[in-house]
Formats: structure tokens, sequence, C-alpha cells
């Protein structure tokens, strides 16, 4: 296991924030459908069409509007195998431009929708929601077939046990007491791993076929203390808030329709001092495995998580890398929720 992140081109230093270059984003920034745009893209990437289904505007001229701010660089493009979606850009510089953009980005978060888009974007992550679901539903029976073909529990099951052990401050606190939550637990290999630590345990999922799965194997391995519940971690928040100790989401990430959610519920979900694992793949190029796998996202950058852990409050813990024979790597992610002082 490699415990250093993986290497990427370094970034070229950016200039000094100059006036023309500030006089273009601000006037670029400066149309109110623009602005909602941007505000929107705060939650996560979206395509071209989806962008258009939610502002209801076509799509040679939602084009203009998205070209207009990537040549502000106000906007971004990450490739998903053949498609292509916008984002904010990635801002891990400490420059007069960086935190220019930072506090743009937090001026136009905290600004007031003028139009309700809520019900228009809960479709677009919907029908997110229900490819995958389909998915799932159509090869649950094969799950571990599918599975292997990138990484299977067999591949990283040790290194999350490991991990789990390895939270050495919280040894005492953590056996046999608390609870824990893995969302998306898949055929439920992990889930006797929690039971051990834990005096509770939820398995969390989406999809009624997956979930059957782990209810098989809480049943066979008599896992007393695991609960399996239908569901995603929104629809734990009205009633768990801030009861979990422990928080997993492994090889799950690829699958969510906003990941960057995932990050917001379990920090509302965990209680003071409880840690969140990621385990996922980095972002990798290998477009068949969306149609193989049912994958959404082909994988993330190490920063991406780091920076949607931040803004949720989350504070970044230990973290490990491993390559596989296929091309893929793995990383496991540790971030703790600040303990109340």
């Amino acid at each position: 296991m490699n415990a250093k992140q993986p290497s990427f081109t370094a970034a070229t230093p950016a200039p000094a924030l100059g006036i023309a270059e500030l006089a273009q984003a601000s006037k670029a920034a400066g149309d109110p459908l623009r602005l909602h745009i941007l505000q929107l893209l705060g939650q996560g990437a979206f395509g071209v069409l989806e962008l258009c289904q939610v502002f209801d505007i076509k799509q040679s001229s939602l084009s203009h509007h998205l070209k207009v701010l990537a040549q502000a660089g106000l906007v971004s493009t990450q490739r998903e195998g053949n498609s292509i979606f916008y984002r904010r850009p990635l801002l891990t510089a400490d420059d007069d431009r960086s935190r220019w953009l930072k506090a743009l980005f937090q001026a136009i978060d905290a600004a007031q929708a003028e139009t309700d888009i809520a019900p228009a974007v809960a479709q677009v992550l919907s029908s997110r929601a229900e490819a995958c679901a389909e998915f799932f539903a159509r090869h649950a029976h094969e799950f571990k077939e599918q599975q292997d073909l990138i990484a299977s529990h067999d591949q990283y099951g040790d290194a999350l046990t490991a991990l789990l052990s390895s939270l050495s401050g919280k040894a005492k606190r953590l056996s046999g007491s608390g609870d824990a939550l893995e969302i998306g637990p898949g055929e439920g290999a992990f889930l006797p791993v929690l039971a051990k630590h834990f005096a509770g345990v939820t398995a969390l999922d989406i999809s009624p076929d997956m979930l059957q799965k782990s209810a098989a194997r809480v049943a066979q391995e008599q896992l007393n203390n695991v609960q399996c519940i239908a569901g995603d971690t929104a629809s734990l928040l009205p009633y768990q808030a801030g009861r979990y100790e422990f928080a997993a989401a492994n090889m799950v990430l690829h699958h969510v329709p906003a990941p960057k959610t995932i990050f917001t519920d379990a920090a509302q979900l965990l209680a003071p001092g409880g840690t969140l694992l990621i385990t996922d793949l980095c972002h990798h190029d290998q477009v068949w495995a969306r149609e193989s796998c049912g994958d959404l996202w082909l994988g993330f950058e190490p920063a991406d998580l780091s920076a949607w852990a931040q803004e949720a409050g989350l504070v970044e813990g230990q973290s490990q890398y491993s390559g596989l024979r296929n091309g893929f790597q793995i990383q496991f992610r540790l971030f703790h929720r600040p303990p109340v002082h």
C-alpha cells in the first residue's frame, strides 16, 4: 500500500490578478442567468443537456453563456466518457485569483435565487439515480462479477479493516460501542467488520436488490446489531443527525448522482469527533466502466474529495493510495467531524 498521494502534473503558478482579467471575469459573472448557473454548479457537475432542462433554455443559447464563463475562467469542464460536464474550477492555490474566485463563489452561494430551479434539479438527479438503480436491478445477480472488473472487496477489504483499526485514538470508544453507518453496502462484505467494532450498524442502500443481498449476509452471519434500511443519506437526516461515530462509503461515490452530497449529509449524520471513510477510484479514462459497471463518474481527483470535505466542515485525516493490476487506482480517505470543545 502506497501512503503517498498519486502524482499529477504540477500546475503553473498563477500570475498576479490583472485589471483586464478581473474585468473579463466580472463582466462574465454580471448576468443573472450566468450567476444562476454558477450557483447551481456549486452543487456539482452538470452536462449541457441537463443545464438546458434545469433552466428551460435552448442549447445554443446555453452554450453561449457557458463559453463566456469558460473564457473568463469561471467554469471548467470534466470528461466522463463521451460526455462533457461543466463545473466550477478546482481552487487549490492560494493566489490572488483563487482567493477572489472563492469570495465570488461564496457570495453567489449566499445570494437569494430569483428562480426556483429546485424541482428541475431534483428531476435531473432523479434521472441519474434511476439509471443507476436500473443497472443494479438488472445486474444484482452478477454483482460480484461486475465489481471484479474494477476492484472487488477481496482486493481492498484488508485495507479497510486496517484503516478502521488504525483509529487508535478512538480504539476504546469504537470497540463495541457507538453506531456506524455504511452507505451502499453492496453484498455486505464490510458489515461483519463493522458489527464487531460498533454496538449498532446501519446498512443504507437506494437499491432494493442490493439491500436484499446485504440482508442475506446479515442473516447468514447472524449480525444481530445490523439494521438494513432502504434510502439515501438525505432520508436519514431528519431523525439520525449526530448519531454515528463512523460512516463509510466504499466504492459507492462513483454511483452517486451528486457525490458532494455524501460529504454534506455525512457531516450532519456524524457525531462530533466522528469519522467518514471514503474508498473510491482515482479519476481514470476507462470509459467501458460506465456501461459495464453502471458508473456515473470515472473516479475522482483526490483534491475534489478534499475540497468537498472541507466545504462540509470535515477535517482531512489519513490518506492511502493503492494501484491495481487493471490500471485503476484506489484512494482510501479519512475525514473527521471536529469534536466539540
